[in-house]
């Protein structure tokens, strides 16, 4: 085949990178990396579940490097997944699967933004424990339709040498009007759980995938901030940094339940594979921190 050994540098051949997902919050931001980083990239413009479309947009692109960040994950929420479930696994699991294997065709490294919420805290991983789920661990999950499909396609993808594989975790940004944003979705709900979570600041971690896919990185890795921050954490910094007026409700799993149709993951990712290959990686409340809600800041005094 003709992708590199995992670990290996991508040489002095100009980066081009396809990227699919234009639409998506990842994809576009994506994008805007690459044009900050001056890295040549075009959108596919292919159907994921249309294998020759993928094969025109190769063709077409020549690229150095796939991106995958289409997906579906529902509107507003991943309980749409419950009531359109062969649409979910048309994009999810055939699609996905699709263009891992038109790239390994190719001899191309496909960089696929999974989701870690394949995982919920259980005996060997106790809420509040500090011990996380590791990449070779198999998901305990299927609470949702959603999660059901991406634990199906990552068994599977295990197999493709060209994936490197990326588990994404309530992902967040420095873009607070974004309803996509982890922060922005719970300042909106009426009432929130408090449960400690691994999540992903995509304002760190997104140009870290770039410098995985320049490294030719591939296989399962667990793409979240080390360590763990609860939902009233986050309020808490909210109010500190944005809002000092701002107040909120929690509720508990029980009461959740009754308000949404499948359950959601909870769990804590073990981040030290990531943090090993990329030490200056900050802990999730000392992203937090330096990457949303320092730049964010409207209060005087914190």
């Amino acid at each position: 085949m003709g992708f590199p050994a995992n670990g290996s540098d991508a040489g002095s051949k100009p980066l081009k990178f396809l990227i699919y997902g234009r639409t998506g919050w990842i994809g576009g931001l994506l994008g805007k990396l690459c044009q900050a980083q001056s890295i040549d990239f075009t959108y596919g413009s292919g159907r994921l579940e249309n294998r020759a479309s993928l094969e025109a947009d190769i063709a077409a692109v020549k690229p150095t490097h796939v991106f995958n960040a289409a997906g579906v994950t529902g509107r507003p929420n991943v309980d749409w997944c419950e009531s359109h479930k062969v649409e979910t696994i048309r994009t999810n699991v055939v699609g996905t699967l699709t263009l891992a294997d038109v790239c390994r065709d190719k001899g191309l490294i496909l960089i696929n933004y999974a989701t870690g919420c394949i995982f919920e805290y259980d005996s060997g991983h106790p809420l509040g424990s500090g011990i996380g789920f590791k990449e070779e661990d198999t998901p305990n999950f299927v609470g949702s339709f959603y999660s059901k499909t991406k634990a199906m396609v990552e068994e599977l993808l295990k197999n493709f040498e060209n994936v490197c594989t990326l588990r994404v975790r309530m992902p967040i940004s420095s873009d607070l009007s974004n309803p996509r944003n982890f922060i922005t979705k719970i300042t909106r709900y009426e009432k929130v759980v408090n449960i400690p979570n691994s999540m992903t600041i995509l304002d760190e971690l997104l140009p870290i995938s770039i410098e995985m896919a320049k490294r030719n990185l591939t296989g399962i890795w667990n793409f979240t901030n080390p360590g763990v921050v609860s939902h009233n954490e986050i309020l808490e910094m909210y109010r500190q940094y944005i809002d000092p007026n701002f107040t909120w409700k929690n509720f508990t799993l029980e009461e959740q339940a009754k308000v949404i149709v499948a359950p959601r993951s909870n769990n804590e990712l073990d981040a030290s594979k990531l943090k090993m290959e990329f030490p200056e990686l900050l802990s999730i409340k000392e992203s937090l921190i330096k990457y949303v809600f320092e730049p964010n800041k409207k209060t005087t005094g914190v």
